[in-house]
């Protein structure tokens, strides 16, 4: 499947004329848009269109598309924004590897972020300008990532303007609990980028970042109470239980591989989102399990950092 996926991609790029004996290779679209976290992209847009009372399925396609375009355009402007620096120390990255050239990836990103905007533009004024501010804060990430130590910061920022961006448009809005929920989102992922950037820059790993990514357990005991309580405990351990098993590979292997725990972390997105639903419908906790299970299942083929 991957590979027809890849290959309808490579030949939708053919028909723009952009450089065929490069895109031909499909899977070089893959590893370039790091598809194996798609899925938390879409179960940060599920957790907000129900926290918000979304009620239009044709409205939840057109944000889910379009928070993909922007991701994937992110991913591939990442490249082109570190070609330098992979050229350095990651020499099996796509560009510097020779197999698509530099200036194919700018357009394909700028591209992909510009049909991002369209796909929101579609949900309304609101959704559509937060949608711009999304698109800023990926191309500030993107354009200063390397240069300075807050970067966690503006990835972080990413995903919470995309979860307000999703959930201004259902029924109650950006509400409480939505502020709540994008915020545990956000304190997870400035964790998990901390973590992260010792993978490529090397240094000290130091314990503080795990706080952050406790965060979202801690907020989910505080929020479920009376009969969600034995729900809301059951999937605190399981969240737990699974970061738990990250950090294994990253603090208490000799040697730490911290990109497979860092690959793992980034699955486990899914589960803060589900942290942040309605733990006794059952329908939408299979369906971000689903999710969960994707993530996996796609890391064994595209790598997920």
């Amino acid at each position: 499947m991957l590979h027809f996926l890849g290959k309808s991609v490579s030949l939708f790029y053919l028909m723009l004329g952009l450089e065929p004996s490069y895109l031909l290779n499909g899977r070089v679209l893959l590893v370039l848009g790091r598809v194996s976290n798609l899925p938390t992209v879409w179960s940060n847009c599920l957790a907000a269109f129900i926290l918000s009372e979304g009620d239009s399925r044709g409205d939840l396609a057109f944000l889910m598309l379009g928070a993909s375009l922007f991701y994937l355009g992110g991913m591939y402007l990442n490249d082109a924004f570190d070609a330098g620096f992979d050229r350095q120390f990651r020499k099996e990255r796509p560009i510097p590897s020779g197999t698509i050239r530099e200036k194919t990836v700018w357009i394909l990103g700028g591209l992909q972020l510009a049909l991002g905007f369209v796909c929101f533009s579609v949900a309304g004024r609101v959704p559509y300008s937060l949608s711009i501010l999304l698109g800023s804060s990926i191309l500030v990430y993107n354009a200063a990532h390397k240069a300075v130590s807050w970067s966690p910061v503006l990835m972080a920022l990413c995903r919470f303007v995309l979860f307000l961006a999703v959930a201004s448009t259902g029924q109650d809005g950006i509400a409480g609990s939505v502020l709540w929920s994008a915020i545990a989102l956000s304190s997870y992922i400035v964790g998990l980028s901390c973590v992260a950037r010792r993978e490529s820059g090397g240094g000290f790993l130091s314990w503080w970042p795990c706080l952050l990514l406790s965060f979202p357990a801690v907020l989910a005991f505080l929020v479920n109470n009376g009969g969600y309580r034995v729900y809301g405990i059951a999937a605190i351990l399981a969240y737990i239980g699974w970061t738990l098993f990250c950090l294994r590979d990253i603090y208490w292997k000799s040697p730490a591989n911290i990109g497979r725990g860092v690959s793992r972390l980034l699955a486990g997105i899914v589960l803060v989102d589900l942290l942040s639903i309605d733990l006794m419908n059952a329908g939408q906790v299979i369906f971000m399990v689903g999710l969960f299970g994707a993530a996996l299942f796609l890391q064994k083929f595209i790598p997920a950092t």
